[in-house]
């Protein structure tokens, strides 16, 4: 080993990706591991005025998000300390997969159906995730 970027190839094990999606390389093929990784991360806060009914719309909605292009993750949250709020954490490959989510049918059917069952606008934050850029 010499330093050489031919260092840097590491062999990727097959493994299911974290969307249910199969892996993006067969099984023995080599991925250069770089200091670029490219992570968005978003949040969205919901407090309900009719919990059952925002809990069966947000489900359906990280089921379908989970199976769009570019989606890592997306967990859903309930709050122990405060009835009724639910936290959707997601992440996107980059910044133009998780915008085009955004306006993806999936997000707009989805809002629309929260329409009547919030109490207040979601809070949503578009985050930086550190932690990422020490994977490498």
């Amino acid at each position: 080993m010499d330093g050489t970027i031919s260092d840097r190839h590491e062999p990727v094990r097959e493994r299911a990706h974290p969307c249910g999606r199969s892996p993006a390389r067969p099984a023995g093929t080599l991925a250069l591991v770089t200091d670029d990784i490219e992570l968005t991360i978003v949040t969205m806060r919901f407090d309900a005025a009719d919990a059952g009914a925002l809990l069966a719309v947000l489900s359906k909605y990280v089921v379908l998000t989970r199976m769009q292009p570019g989606c890592r993750n997306v967990d859903l949250c309930a709050s122990v300390t405060r009835p009724g709020r639910y936290l959707l954490i997601q992440k996107w490959d980059s910044p133009q997969v998780q915008r085009a989510h955004f306006d993806s049918a999936v997000m707009v059917e989805m809002a629309e159906a929260c329409h009547s069952l919030l109490t207040a606008p979601p809070d949503i934050d578009l985050w930086d995730g550190p932690s990422a850029h020490d994977l490498a």
